[in-house]
């Protein structure tokens, strides 16, 4: 990314960027990494993968650790299968410094026929192991300039651009590095309209964003919060009803009588508008150095991309989710979650 930006530690000029970085004509679009669609284009789509991670650490390797050939062929054979299910798109969380890699990405949306959603932002949950040293140090201005300039520019010399942003937060009360990263992630949305996801630790946690958000002038349909399984079903009625998306991301075979129960009470309270779902699957890279072998992560679900398809949407038919409610889900919900448009409070 420092590549990219060509700013080695040096202070950022803020202010110009930050007002001249606009949504570039893009309001109403959804930025692939093979460029802009209309939000319509989008189709049934998953809201929180991975392709390849790797958890080494911020500071301990600075680029992909893969190798390139061994990612496309573990990974593009379950695009195929999650395409074969009528799936048309999927939003790639994997942030920087943790195993992003938008060339691979760009190959297997070519490849694979999908529409492909890559990030910018940073992530600070898991003891910050995965936030660079810049981070604790630069202001909520300069972290935004930072990601401005892969949003305006293009991530590390490729043209790829992101379509949202990605962040980390642990439990409870927002630290001040965390909420230092909330700050820029608000101010880059209010000069892109790119949408704010964070993985989030719990409901305490995902009020504080919304009130963080608030106090920067962006309102809570501009935040999708990450692993809202994790969160009593309470404060996800709460947050739906406050405008914010409720992303359900871990669903596999085994819970998708807990994650059905999650999703009558929001049905029930007429909420369902405000939800997402997916199966935050992925690769990890295994290994302390050099390049490491791929090791599939995907709960307890047999195949990577697949559970919603065979087991959960069925089992929300069987208990009263009508056509138009699974379309809503899969479709509706994650074309308006992720479509560039500024959200102001």
């Amino acid at each position: 990314f420092l590549r990219a930006t060509g700013r080695w530690g040096s202070s950022i000029v803020l202010a110009p960027a930050l007002h001249s970085a606009g949504a570039n004509n893009l309001t109403g679009k959804i930025m692939t990494v093979l460029g802009a669609i209309d939000s319509g284009q989008l189709g049934t789509t998953l809201s929180h993968e991975h392709a390849i991670v790797d958890f080494l650490g911020a500071e301990k390797t600075q680029g992909p650790r893969h190798d390139s050939e061994d990612a496309f062929a573990t990974v593009l054979p379950h695009l195929k299968t999650f395409r074969e299910h009528g799936g048309r798109a999927l939003v790639e969380c994997t942030p920087n410094y943790i195993g992003r890699d938008v060339r691979l990405l760009k190959r297997l949306a070519e490849t694979s026929r999908l529409h492909v959603i890559t990030n910018t932002g940073y992530y600070g949950a898991a003891g910050n192991k995965f936030l660079p040293k810049h981070a604790f140090t630069e202001s909520a201005d300069q972290l935004s300039a930072r990601w401005l300039a892969e949003w305006r520019d293009g991530i590390g010399g490729t043209g790829v651009r992101p379509g949202f942003m990605k962040l980390g937060v642990e439990k409870g009360k927002l630290s001040e590095v965390h909420t230092k990263l909330v700050r820029a992630a608000a101010r880059v949305h209010l000069a892109s309209g790119l949408p704010i996801a964070i993985h989030t630790g719990d409901g305490i946690a995902a009020l504080d964003e919304v009130r963080i958000l608030r106090e920067e002038a962006v309102a809570s349909a501009a935040l999708i919060w990450v692993h809202a399984q994790n969160g009593a079903g309470p404060t996800h009625l709460e947050m739906a009803k406050l405008g914010a998306w409720v992303s359900l991301d871990g669903c596999n075979a085994k819970n998708r009588d807990r994650y059905t129960r999650f999703l009558t009470d929001l049905k029930r309270e007429k909420l369902l508008g405000r939800v997402l779902l997916s199966h935050d699957h992925y690769w990890s890279v295994e290994g302390e150095g050099g390049r490491g072998s791929l090791k599939l992560h995907s709960g307890d679900a047999v195949t990577a991309y697949e559970s919603i398809f065979t087991d959960l949407l069925p089992h929300l038919r069987a208990n009263g989710f009508s056509d138009d409610d699974i379309e809503r889900l899969t479709v509706r919900n994650p074309s308006e979650a992720f479509v560039i448009r500024v959200r102001k409070s």
